[in-house]
């Protein structure tokens, strides 16, 4: 599996997260930071990833996401993001 489609996985499953978890005020965010390590490969069948909040704050969100392979249970990749929250302007 390509290494960027496991980044895409993981920072989705981290974004959608953090939309069903902005603070009061906050409309929307970006990803101002994200790191991988990658530990392994899936050669077929399917994966998955699980995102867990770490720090939820009022400006800044921190993830971590696991990207497993289905087949086997085996970790793919360890994966952190920092979601910066965005705000209404005025």
């Amino acid at each position: 599996m390509h290494a960027a489609s496991v980044i895409a996985l993981a920072d989705s499953a981290s974004g959608y997260g953090c939309m069903i978890s902005l603070p009061e005020g906050g409309t929307s965010f970006t990803t101002i930071e994200l790191k991988s390590n990658f530990l392994g490969t899936a050669r077929e069948g399917g994966v998955a990833v699980e995102a867990k909040l770490v720090h939820g704050g009022k400006t800044t969100q921190v993830w971590d996401a696991v990207v497993t392979a289905e087949a086997t249970g085996k970790t793919i990749a360890l994966f952190r993001c920092t979601q910066m929250i965005l705000r209404p302007k005025g």
